[in-house]
């Protein structure tokens, strides 16, 4: 696994899915290799109640409820659809269930204007067709066939992201469980493949890109929706970004401390700011960032990474405000002044009042916005 540079969750958290298995003595839905109970555990991590031998590590940070309803939905033959702004963990969560469920998060179709049938049914290597004719040898399975095969979770990001046609094909597939293959004959055992019990399909779609590619009132049929809000529990999301820091710290073996404190300048100039885009009159008086718990971590692992090789091997205020100016400033010069004004507006009269990091922050973000104007 150290030589991977992501190892995708069933690789990465291997020896508690093997441990879980081991103990697992709960009702198994289909091909499942966990039961639902042993899956939402492994999804949210365990309590001194559930009485276990071990501590299994939480992993997604949301409402239990959420969990449980992707778990009871995956377990019928509906799709789930994971919904939500950028950044609430839908990937997340989608890769962690396939991991429990099946022991492979891989089997994934990416939803773009590019994507065609093909991705989500099969395709054909051509210098076998033309050596020895179609016939399933010379087939290639979509991630999504593989799934269907095996019996195992196949996973489509950014749903909506995908036409209408590609759209179409996958009502086909959840309806009826099965894929055509018409350039077989008729006749050939292998003209049809038929999906196996335990087969379920996990997609994702942003709520902002509505409009984009809508989905049709026959696919919504076929998929149970669950919402994923965004993180507004400042306890649960400081929870969130000090797990994937510490990730990225063992990740580069970096011995940095993140200093509680710059984590709480970190997630209360988020709160300010998210107040503000919520408080806007229009969109050019909101930062174009969707403002999320991704883009959160994705700050601190680069002021993270920045202090480390170009800095004095600590975090600092400066640094932390730089980096957030650095990502959060994406529209020149509209993202600039939003962030001029919050640090005029908020953060110098907090640090007149509160003093601590603020003051070193807002030194750090005039000057991380005056290198950018």
């Amino acid at each position: 696994m150290s030589d991977l540079l992501r190892a995708p969750a069933e690789i990465k958290y291997a020896e508690e899915l093997d441990w879980l298995e081991s103990v697992d003595d709960g009702p198994k839905p289909f091909s499942w290799r966990l039961s639902p109970k042993m899956v939402r555990l492994f999804v949210l991590g365990s309590e001194r109640s559930d009485g276990l031998d071990r501590e299994i590590s939480q992993k997604w940070f949301g409402d239990r409820s959420f969990v449980e309803r992707s778990i009871v939905t995956l377990a019928s033959d509906r799709g789930l659809l994971l919904i939500g702004d950028p950044g609430t963990g839908k990937s997340w969560l989608a890769e962690l269930l396939s991991a429990a469920i099946s022991r492979n998060s891989t089997l994934v179709v990416q939803g773009t204007a590019g994507t065609t049938e093909d991705h989500i049914k099969y395709s054909w290597n051509v210098s076998m067709v033309i050596a020895k004719g179609q016939s399933r040898e010379s087939m290639i399975p979509s991630p999504i066939m593989t799934a269907m095969e095996a019996g195992s979770i196949g996973r489509f990001e950014e749903l909506t992201r995908s036409t209408s046609d590609v759209q179409d094909a996958l009502i086909s597939i959840l309806s009826e469980k099965y894929i055509s293959v018409p350039e077989l004959e008729s006749g050939d055992s292998d003209n049809i493949v038929f999906a196996k019990p335990g087969f379920s399909i996990i997609a994702t779609a942003n709520s902002r890109d509505r409009g984009v590619n809508d989905l049709s009132s026959a696919l919504k049929r076929r998929f149970n929706f669950v919402r994923i809000p965004v993180m507004t529990n400042k306890k649960s999301e400081a929870e969130i970004v000090r797990f994937r820091t510490e990730e990225l710290l063992r990740r580069h073996s970096i011995e940095l401390e993140v200093p509680p404190t710059l984590l709480d300048v970190l997630l209360q100039s988020f709160a300010d700011l998210r107040a503000s885009a919520a408080a806007a009159g229009g969109d050019d008086e909101k930062l174009e960032s969707a403002l999320s718990t991704a883009e959160q971590i994705g700050v601190l692992e680069d002021a993270v990474l920045h202090s480390n090789f170009f800095g004095e091997r600590t975090l600092t205020a400066r640094s932390l405000a730089s980096s957030l100016v650095g990502s959060l400033a994406r529209r020149e010069p509209e993202d600039l002044a939003i962030l001029n004004k919050y640090l005029h507006g908020v953060v110098e009269p907090r640090s007149k009042e509160q003093g601590g990091s603020w003051p070193e922050f807002l030194e750090g973000g005039r000057d991380a916005i005056a290198t950018l104007s």
